[in-house]
């Protein structure tokens, strides 16, 4: 089976006056504030999603490392959810 091709979204600059379809965009790719990065799955809805807001956006492809560090991410937000909703 063939790996499943990630790039990592970064936010360089801020969504403030900017409009609300941008603003809604980027908090569709994973990011919140400035600087914030996601890991993402290389699909032609992300990359349409990355077009719209490019001048907010670098994109880079992502290593290992970085892919490894978001699914931890990933697994301790789900363990938090998980014991707060006990």
């Amino acid at each position: 089976m063939s790996e499943k091709k990630t790039i990592t979204v970064k936010l360089v600059r801020s969504v403030i006056s900017t409009r609300k379809d941008h603003r809604e965009t980027v908090r569709g790719l994973g990011l919140r504030r400035l600087n914030s990065t996601a890991v993402l799955e290389d699909t032609p809805a992300v990359r349409g999603m990355i077009r719209q807001v490019s001048f907010l956006v670098e994109v880079a492809d992502a290593t290992p490392a970085e892919i490894e560090a978001a699914s931890k991410a990933l697994a301790a937000r789900s363990a938090r959810k998980a014991k707060v909703a006990r």
